[in-house]
C-alpha cells in the first residue's frame, strides 16, 4: 500500500484525488469505483496490475473521498463524472486505456467508452452489465427497496443522521454483502436492517472500515446520494442500438444480490447484453458477493490479468 502514490489534479474547476501505481510508460488501467466505495476499494487490484507491468490509476469521483465536491452536489450529473474521467486521462497524457468499473462506476464507464472509443483498449465490468436505459426492463420492486428509498430527497439523510459516518458505511457494507436484495419493511429504515452487533464480512477489516469512514467523514453523502441514486444517466448517443466494439469481460459474484433484481440475470444469461457489447465474455466467481473484488481478490485479479494480457496489444496507439 505504501507504494501507491497520491496526487491531486485540477479538473473541470475542481481538485480531484487520484491514486496511482506503476510506470508511466506502461499500459494504463483506470479503475472506477461504486458506492459506498472510494479509490481504496481497488487496493488489491491496483497492486496486482502494477506488479504485472501495467499502470493502475484510481480516482475518487467528485464529491467522494478526497476529491472536491461540486459547488451544488444536488445538481451533479453522470455527465460530470464522465467528463472528469476524460479530463483525467488527458491530464495524465494517456492516449489509450483499459477501463475497469464496478457497480455504478459502469454507468460512468458506458457513456465514456461510447463517446471516446478511440481511447479504449478494453473494458472490465464488475457486478453490473453495461446497458443503455432502454435495454433492461426491470419489474417494480417494493417501496422498501434501498434504491427507491435513497431516491427520495431527505429520506436517506434522515436515516443516516442517526448514526456516525463509520457506522453508516459499516451497515451498507454488511447489507450489500448479503445475497438477498436489501428491502426494508414498511415501518423500517434501511439502516435499521442491520443489528448493532452484526459483524463485518470476514474479508473487510476494522482498519479497512476506518479508512472508508474517515474519507466519508470528509466528503459526506451529498454527492453520493445524488450520483448514482438521484440523477438520470445520459449516455449522449444517437444510434438506436449503441454498441461497444472494444473487448469486454463481465465479472459476477454468484451470490451477488444484484443478480436477483428481476430480469437482471436473464439479461446477461440470455445473451441480450451482446446486442450492445458483441465482444463480451462473462465469468462467475463462486460464493462471490457484491464486493467480489475485495472478497476474493486473488480470483478476480487472475481474471483481470488474463484479460489485460490477452488484449495488451490493443493499448498501443
Amino acid at each position: 500500500m505504501d507504494q501507491i502514490a497520491h496526487k491531486f489534479l485540477h479538473i473541470n474547476g475542481l481538485k480531484l484525488h487520484v491514486a496511482e501505481i506503476g510506470s508511466e510508460s506502461s499500459p494504463a488501467v483506470i479503475f472506477l469505483h461504486g458506492f459506498p466505495e472510494i479509490w481504496y476499494t481497488w487496493r488489491h487490484q491496483m497492486i496486482a496490475v502494477a506488479n504485472a507491468g501495467f499502470r493502475a490509476i484510481a480516482p475518487d469521483f467528485r464529491g467522494y473521498g478526497l476529491s472536491d465536491p461540486p459547488a451544488e452536489p444536488e445538481k451533479a450529473s453522470f455527465d460530470d463524472f464522465v467528463n472528469d474521467i476524460a479530463s483525467i486521462i488527458d491530464s495524465l497524457a494517456i492516449s489509450k486505456v483499459f477501463v475497469i468499473a464496478k457497480d455504478f462506476g459502469t454507468m460512468v464507464a458506458y457513456p465514456f467508452v461510447l463517446r471516446y472509443p478511440q481511447k479504449i483498449a478494453g473494458i472490465i465490468s464488475l457486478n453490473m452489465a453495461f446497458m443503455p436505459p432502454a435495454a433492461f426492463k426491470s419489474h417494480p420492486l417494493p417501496e422498501g427497496f434501498y434504491v427507491t428509498r435513497w431516491r427520495e430527497p431527505g429520506r436517506a439523510e434522515a436515516d443516516f443522521s442517526r448514526f456516525d459516518v463509520k457506522t453508516v458505511v459499516r451497515n451498507i457494507y454488511i447489507l450489500f454483502s448479503q445475497s438477498e436484495i436489501p428491502i426494508a419493511n414498511e415501518n423500517e429504515e434501511i439502516m435499521d436492517m442491520v443489528k448493532p452487533l452484526t459483524s463485518l464480512p470476514s474479508w473487510l477489516t476494522e482498519e479497512d472500515l476506518a479508512i472508508y469512514g474517515d474519507l466519508y467523514e470528509k466528503s459526506g453523502f451529498r454527492t453520493a446520494l445524488q450520483i448514482p441514486y438521484r440523477s438520470y444517466m445520459s449516455l449522449g448517443y444517437t444510434e438506436e442500438v449503441p454498441k461497444v466494439e472494444a473487448p469486454m469481460m463481465l465479472i459476477l459474484g454468484e451470490e451477488d444480490y444484484a443478480l436477483k433484481v428481476p430480469g437482471m440475470h436473464e439479461y446477461v444469461k440470455s445473451g441480450e447484453v451482446k446486442k450492445y457489447i458483441p465482444n463480451i465474455e462473462t465469468r462467475y466467481v463462486p460464493r462471490g458477493c457484491h464486493f467480489v473484488h475485495e472478497q476474493f481478490p486473488n480470483e478476480v485479479n487472475q481474471l483481470i490479468l488474463t484479460f489485460l494480457h490477452a488484449n495488451k496489444h490493443l493499448s498501443k496507439v
